[in-house]
C-alpha cells in the first residue's frame, strides 16, 4: 500500500516539474523573440540623424563609392567583361558600406585615435589651411598680356592676319573636312568660340598657365578638370614614347588628352632596399599624392592628377590602334587581362599590368599643350645623380659645390636658384630621387617657375629618409620666405601635414576603393618636414643670407597671426 502510494507521488512530481520546465522554455522563447523584434525595427529617420550622426569622413566616403559605382555602370556598355567589372565596383563598394558600420573599431584599428577629418569652427584643417592669409597673398603686380602662356585670338588679331588666313584657305577647308571626319571617329563636334564657356576643361586648364603658376588653385575650372579626367568616356589608349617604363596616351572625345600610369604593385608595398633609385618601379598613388602635396605647398606646379577605375579590355584593348600594345595583351592563368607594352624596365610577361579581372587602377594626368603651341625647355639639374651603381656625381663629393653652380647661368641671378630648392623639399617630402631634368616653358625665359613632372618614384619608402634630396638645401642654404612659413604653418597641430594631406587625397575617386597612401607614408611626411625645418636653422645659425625675400608686399599685421616670424629669424 505505502509502495503504490509513493509510485503515485513520484509521477505527479514528474508531471509537475516536466510543466514547469515547459512552461520556463515558453517564456524564454516569447524573450527572445520580443528582444530580436526590437532589435530589428530601424528607427526613425529623425531619431536617427539626432542619436548617430554620421561623421563627415563617412558622408564623403559614401558619396565617392556611390559616386564611383555610379559613373562606372554609367560608362561600360553592357558586356560579360563589363558586368564582370561593375560586380567587382559593387564588390568594392558593398565591403567599403559594411566596413563603415563599424567606424569605432575602423578608427582603432586602421587610422587611430584623432585622424578623421577634424573640424574647427566649423571648418576642416585643409579648409582652414587654405583660408590662411599665407595662402591668399596678394601678387603686387598684375598680369600683362605677355604674361599668358596662350591667348585666345581676338577680331583685331584676325584682321591683321587676314592676309595670312586667305593664304591658308585651303588648310581652313582641310580643317572642317577633319571636324567632319571626326565626329565620325567618335569625337564631339568642335564648337568652341572666345566665350570661355564654350572651352572644355582642358583648354580652359591651358588658357590658365602663367607666368607665376601652372593653375590658379582658387580657379573652380580645376575641380571640373578633375572631374573630366575621372569620367570623360576613353576615345582611344595608345603606348606614349620616351622614358623608362610603360605610360599611355589616352584620348577623350572632347578632344582632351591625358598620360596614364597603371598599378603596377598595392599601396602598401615599400621599395625593396636593394634597389637602386633607377631601378624602382613608377607608382600611380605616387603621381595622385604628389599633386596634392605640390598644392598643399602652395606651389602649383604639378599639372592635376586624379585616379580612376578604369576597365582593361574596353577602355585599352578594344580601342587602342597601336599594335606593338595591342600584341601585349594575354589572360593571366588566374583569368585576369594583362599586358606590358615596351619599353626598358619592367615590360614583359614578368612584370605585366593586370586588371582583377578586367578593373585596373590608374592615374590619369592633364597634359600640358601641345609643343607646337607652347615649346618648352629641358634643364639639366645640377644636383643629378650619376644613375650609376659605382660612381658619385660631383655634387656629392663636394660640399662646396654651390658655389660654383651661384655663378652660373641662369642660377646667378633672379629666382631660379629657390625655384629649385623648392623643388627638392618637395621631392625630399615624398622621398622622390628620380629628379635629373625639370622643364620650364620657352616662351617666358627664365622668369617663371619650375615644371615638376614626373614624379611615378615617390613614396616609394616610408620607413628611411634620403638626407641626400636635400643637398641643394644644405649646401647653397637659401629658401623662400613663403616656402618656409608655409612649411612652418603645416608643421604646428592646427594645419599637420599629414592630417591635411590625408583630407585632400580623401577627395580622389580611388580613395574610395583603399586610402591613397598609407598611414606610414603619411607620418613620414611630418617627420621629414621636422627634418627640413631643422636644416633651415642650421644654415642660419652659419650663414646670414638664408631667407630669400618674396614677401615684400606682404602686410605685416599677418606676422603676428602667424607668429612664424620669431621662427624665421
Amino acid at each position: 500500500m505505502v509502495r503504490q502510494y509513493l509510485g503515485r507521488s513520484t509521477r505527479s512530481i514528474y508531471l509537475g516539474l516536466a510543466f514547469l520546465s515547459l512552461a520556463l522554455h515558453l517564456l524564454l522563447a516569447l524573450f527572445c523573440l520580443s528582444v530580436l523584434q526590437t532589435a530589428c525595427f530601424l528607427p526613425t529617420s529623425s531619431s536617427s540623424s539626432s542619436s548617430t550622426p554620421r561623421t563627415d569622413t563617412q558622408r564623403h566616403q559614401s558619396n565617392t563609392s556611390s559616386s564611383l559605382a555610379a559613373s562606372s555602370s554609367h560608362k561600360l556598355p553592357t558586356s560579360p567583361q563589363n558586368e564582370e567589372h561593375h560586380k567587382l565596383n559593387v564588390v568594392l563598394h558593398h565591403k567599403e558600406r559594411d566596413s563603415l558600420s563599424g567606424t569605432t573599431e575602423r578608427e582603432k584599428k586602421l587610422i587611430g585615435d584623432g585622424k578623421l577629418i577634424q573640424k574647427v569652427n566649423g571648418r576642416s584643417k585643409l579648409e582652414a589651411l587654405f583660408e590662411h592669409p599665407l595662402y591668399n597673398l596678394p601678387h603686387p603686380e598684375l598680369l600683362q598680356e605677355d604674361d599668358w602662356l596662350l591667348r585666345v585670338k581676338t577680331h583685331e588679331d584676325a584682321r591683321e592676319t587676314g592676309s595670312e588666313e586667305e593664304e591658308k584657305e585651303d588648310s581652313i577647308t582641310n580643317d572642317s573636312q577633319w571636324q567632319s571626319a571626326s565626329q565620325e571617329e567618335g569625337y564631339d563636334k568642335v564648337d568652341w568660340t572666345s566665350n570661355v564657356e564654350t572651352h572644355p576643361p582642358w583648354l580652359r586648364f591651358h588658357l590658365g598657365i602663367s607666368r607665376r603658376e601652372l593653375y590658379n588653385r582658387k580657379d573652380p575650372n580645376l575641380a571640373q578638370l578633375t572631374h573630366y579626367l575621372a569620367t570623360q568616356h576613353i576615345l582611344s589608349a595608345v603606348q606614349k614614347t620616351g622614358g623608362t617604363q610603360l605610360k599611355l596616351l589616352i584620348s577623350f572625345s572632347n578632344h582632351g588628352q591625358a598620360l596614364l600610369k597603371p598599378m603596377k604593385q598595392s599601396r602598401d608595398a615599400e621599395t625593396d632596399a636593394n634597389l637602386f633609385y633607377f631601378s624602382d618601379f613608377e607608382r600611380h598613388n605616387a603621381e595622385i599624392s604628389a599633386f596634392h602635396l605640390d598644392r598643399l605647398l602652395g606651389f602649383n606646379r604639378i599639372p592635376p592628377v586624379v585616379g580612376r577605375l578604369i576597365d582593361v579590355t574596353t577602355e585599352i584593348r578594344e580601342i587602342t590602334t597601336d599594335h606593338r600594345l595591342s600584341r601585349t595583351f594575354f589572360t593571366s592563368p588566374v583569368g585576369n587581362v594583362c599586358f606590358y607594352g615596351q619599353c626598358e624596365y619592367y615590360c614583359s610577361t614578368e612584370n605585366p599590368v593586370c586588371g582583377q579581372p578586367h578593373a585596373l587602377e590608374v592615374s590619369l594626368a592633364a597634359m600640358l599643350p601641345d609643343l607646337t603651341l607652347a615649346p618648352r625647355r629641358s634643364w639639366r639639374s645640377p644636383w643629378r645623380r650619376s644613375y650609376s651603381r659605382t660612381k658619385l656625381a660631383q655634387w656629392e663629393k663636394d660640399p662646396t659645390y654651390c658655389d660654383t653652380v651661384k655663378q652660373t647661368l641662369p642660377y646667378n641671378h633672379g629666382t631660379r636658384l629657390v625655384d629649385l630648392i623648392d623643388m627638392a623639399i618637395l621631392d625630399f617630402l615624398m622621398s622622390n630621387m628620380d629628379r635629373h631634368h625639370y622643364e620650364t616653358f620657352e616662351k617666358f625665359g627664365n622668369e617663371t617657375f619650375l615644371l615638376h613632372l614626373d614624379n611615378g618614384r615617390a613614396f616609394g619608402r616610408h620607413s628611411r629618409d634620403e638626407p641626400s634630396i636635400l643637398a641643394p638645401l644644405q649646401q647653397c642654404c637659401r629658401i623662400r620666405r613663403s616656402t618656409l612659413f608655409r612649411l612652418h604653418l603645416l608643421s604646428l597641430p592646427g594645419f599637420r601635414l599629414s592630417d591635411v594631406m590625408r583630407e585632400s587625397l580623401a577627395q580622389d575617386p580611388l580613395a574610395g576603393v583603399a586610402p591613397l597612401l598609407s598611414e606610414l607614408h603619411l607620418s613620414a611626411l611630418d617627420r621629414r618636414l621636422a627634418t627640413v625645418l631643422q636644416v633651415v636653422q642650421m644654415c642660419q645659425r652659419h650663414h646670414k643670407d638664408v631667407i630669400y625675400n618674396d614677401m615684400e608686399g606682404y602686410d605685416k599685421e599677418y606676422d603676428q597671426e602667424l607668429n612664424l616670424e620669431k621662427k624665421v629669424q
